[in-house]
């Protein structure tokens, strides 16, 4: 597929674009990482060339610079938010950053407790946390945050907080998600750290929106399509264009928020060395596009596959009419519509031929591949034998797995595990699959195709299995489906 970022480039120019930030301010940078660290297949997505990595990779450049703090609000520990993405609890989600980091080696130096109000759960947690070696402090609710600056500026404020003690130059505050209190644990920490005559500044890494690309370019629509759900909109930043007279893009939040930064920065330091919300960001995406088109393309797809997603979030009451009518806006904003996703047209119109739940994949090279579902296979999986096949060039008549193969397993199913959908799921035929291949070479060929599925786009024309739909995205399948159930 056609590559529209430079990867390389960008964990080159980031890298030293962060080294500039923390001699500006002489003795440490608190950096607010917004986004995912790792795993961002968002920005893979919307930038071809991205690897979901890429932002991690970046930072272990820096690993011998940088400490990293975990920021967990004690609210969501109290009602066990669960981060739909990985199906698990903010604090199940904070011992699994803390594993992921210090296997490649970056130091994960304390967890912040934020929102702290005497919660049970949060003592609880704050306990385990210890018992594991990992120190812990917490930072409480301060009335009136973030406008009542006079208390939050003050040893009522930001004084009562524990100072979290670090010990490398540049400080990483992230989080298992958005509201954990990553912003207020790097300003609180400026306050203490100016109390102990340390010179401290702040930055943001935020990927999206990129500020240096126009307001209504798709990758930053695509940005606000993501974010439909928190009500997040991009806007030109007001005070970089005053200062500056240059055009910069932004999102509501960093600029609503900003004359009360504005005057906590003054508060601590008595004058802020921003002057707009671009100046706090340090994101250097932008000047990584090295094809246009290829990106925006990428990113129309994007805002489609967004929409199917809202859509079947409100057919499962997962999500609420405004945020299918926020993405459906962008769409006309836009002008595409889901008939510009190829694998949609193709998925209906073998459904509209056969009656039956079907599938459609776009390999790399754009070929179309479709399937449906039969007594012995659902759509999802005969669409990944067609597809691997074709990929392996075997005769699509040929088939993979005979019949005699699949009945067993369809026992099992039904008369020991007690399922009611005797149709193979994708999971069971690649188990299928791994096993002939040790004496079929078809299917060793087949199975060595699937590498070749990532960052292919495939459509069903039916909402499918939690399993099905995991299988695609472990293989890297940008999945939309109708928010139609399967009958």
């Amino acid at each position: 597929m056609r590559l529209g970022f430079d990867n390389d480039k960008y964990l080159q120019i980031q890298s030293e674009h962060i080294k500039q930030r923390i001699s500006q301010f002489g003795d440490k940078l608190y950096l607010e990482f917004g986004g995912k660290l790792f795993d961002d297949y968002h920005a893979s997505r919307v930038l071809p060339g991205f690897q979901p990595d890429s932002k991690l990779k970046m930072l272990m450049q820096l690993s011998e610079y940088a400490e990293i703090i975990i920021a967990i609000s004690a609210v969501d520990i109290e009602k066990n938010k669960v981060r739909s993405d990985l199906g698990i609890t903010y604090d199940a989600d904070v011992l699994r950053l803390r594993e992921e980091f210090t296997s490649r080696d970056l130091m994960v130096s304390s967890v912040v407790i934020t929102h702290f109000n005497g919660q049970q759960s949060a003592l609880a947690f704050s306990k385990r946390l210890s018992r594991m070696g990992i120190r812990t402090y917490f930072h409480y609710i301060i009335e009136g945050y973030p406008t009542n600056v006079a208390l939050i500026d003050s040893e009522k404020g930001f004084g009562l907080n524990d100072y979290v003690e670090t010990s490398r130059p540049l400080v990483v505050v992230t989080a298992p998600g958005p509201g954990s209190g990553k912003m207020a644990v790097c300003l609180s920490q400026l306050y203490q750290e100016n109390k102990r005559g340390i010179r401290a500044g702040y930055a943001k890494f935020e990927t999206f929106p990129i500020w240096n690309l126009p307001l209504k370019h798709p990758v930053n629509v695509a940005y606000e399509a993501a974010t439909a759900d928190l009500n997040d909109v991009n806007m030109i930043d007001p005070f970089h264009l005053e200062m500056y007279g240059i055009t910069a893009v932004n999102y509501n939040r960093d600029i609503e928020i900003f004359p009360v930064l504005n005057a906590i920065f003054e508060g601590i330091y008595g004058e802020n060395p921003y002057k707009s919300p671009t100046d706090m960001g340090v994101n250097m995406a932008g000047n990584c596009i090295i094809d246009d088109e290829v990106c925006c393309n990428a990113s129309k797809q994007e805002i489609i596959r967004r929409y199917y997603n809202s859509l079947c979030s409100l057919a499962d009451g997962k999500a609420d009419e405004s945020e299918v009518n926020k993405i459906a806006l962008l769409m006309k904003q836009a002008k595409i519509s889901t008939d510009d996703r190829r694998v949609t047209i193709a998925a209906k119109e073998r459904f509209e031929k056969s009656g039956i739940p079907s599938m459609a994949i776009e390999l790399d090279n754009g070929t179309i591949i479709t399937a449906e579902a039969s007594p012995l296979l659902g759509a999802s999986a005969a669409l990944i034998l067609n597809a691997t096949k074709y990929l392996a060039g075997i005769s699509h008549d040929t088939k993979l797995i005979a019949e005699q193969s699949i009945v067993p397993i369809q026992f099992t199913k039904i008369s020991y595990l007690h399922g009611k959908n005797p149709r193979l799921h994708s999971d069971e035929v690649l188990v299928a699959l791994s096993m002939l291949s040790l004496s079929d070479d078809n299917c060793r060929q087949a199975l060595a195709q699937l590498p070749r599925l990532n960052g292919c786009q495939a459509h069903s024309t039916v909402m499918l299995s939690e399993v099905d739909r995991k299988i695609f995205s472990k293989l890297g399948v940008g999945l939309t489906t109708e928010p139609i159930r399967k009958k």
